[in-house]
């Protein structure tokens, strides 16, 4: 709002008797705003969306009572986020090349794969990590349900992060996921021809308005919001292209089901 008013911080900062790192905390997520606060800065931004201004007085006021905030000093901010912004989310679209995808995760692949960071976790670190991550699932499984879109390539079913047992245990978790309705499965197949997006991982989060959609990306760097409508334009294009080489959630889920009788 502010940047479409041609605004700088340090202008806005005196109107809440403020500062522009203070304005800056702000508008960056690291500290709440209320939500007189907001309607003024919406009203000195002569912003008229209204759609936009309650929904975001809504997650303002939310801001703080999740169920994430439980593990706040315990995991890094980052892992606080993902959960608040899956909870506001109107939709979910993943895809994924390299793991299962977090939220059809069970406890014992989630394990396995935080354990495998460098340097190894302490148990104490660990397996806040891995309870948190279930916890994330609810946005699935509670009465109004997100509705989860997941394209996932073969190698990540096939890839054993642990033993056979944990992989068949995670493949048929995934499709009681299915089954439940709490996702739709599509997969890429090893011999898919004409699929080059083995490097394209990505969450795409809808938002309570088109204008809060969010793109999350993880990388050894850390996680990435995206919230730019080009970019958002360009990820909407690629999750599209990447769907289209992926098997109908039918024949995804019959391949799963295969693949769980192999092992």
């Amino acid at each position: 709002m502010r940047e479409a008013a041609g605004l700088k911080a340090r202008e806005v900062a005196g109107l809440l008797s403020s500062t522009s790192a203070q304005m800056s905390q702000v508008e960056a997520g690291l500290a709440g705003v209320s939500e007189e606060r907001l309607r003024r800065l919406a009203a000195h931004y002569a912003c008229a969306d209204e759609a936009l201004i309650e929904a975001l007085v809504t997650m303002a006021t939310e801001r703080g009572t999740g169920w994430w905030e439980e593990y706040r000093g315990v995991l890094p901010p980052v892992f606080l986020d993902v959960a608040e912004t899956e909870h506001h989310a109107t939709f979910l679209r993943e895809v994924v090349t390299s793991h299962v995808p977090g939220l059809l995760q069970t406890p014992d692949y989630a394990r396995a794969v935080f354990g495998y960071m460098v340097p190894e976790l302490p148990s104490s670190e660990l397996e806040p990590r891995v309870e948190h991550r279930m916890r994330r699932r609810s946005v699935l499984e509670r009465d109004d349900p997100t509705p989860y879109e997941t394209v996932v390539h073969e190698a990540a079913l096939r890839i054993l992060v642990a033993d056979r047992r944990i992989a068949r245990m995670q493949l048929r978790a995934i499709l009681d996921a299915v089954e439940r309705g709490h996702a739709t499965v599509r997969v890429i197949l090893f011999d898919t021809e004409g699929f080059a997006g083995a490097g394209i991982e990505m969450m795409y989060i809808g938002g309570p308005l088109p204008r809060l959609d969010t793109v999350l990306r993880d990388a050894p760097h850390g996680t990435a919001f995206i919230d730019a409508e080009s970019q958002l334009a360009r990820f909407r294009a690629l999750l599209n292209k990447v769907k289209k080489a992926a098997l109908n959630p039918v024949a995804s889920r019959d391949y799963i089901h295969r693949m769980a009788k192999e092992l």
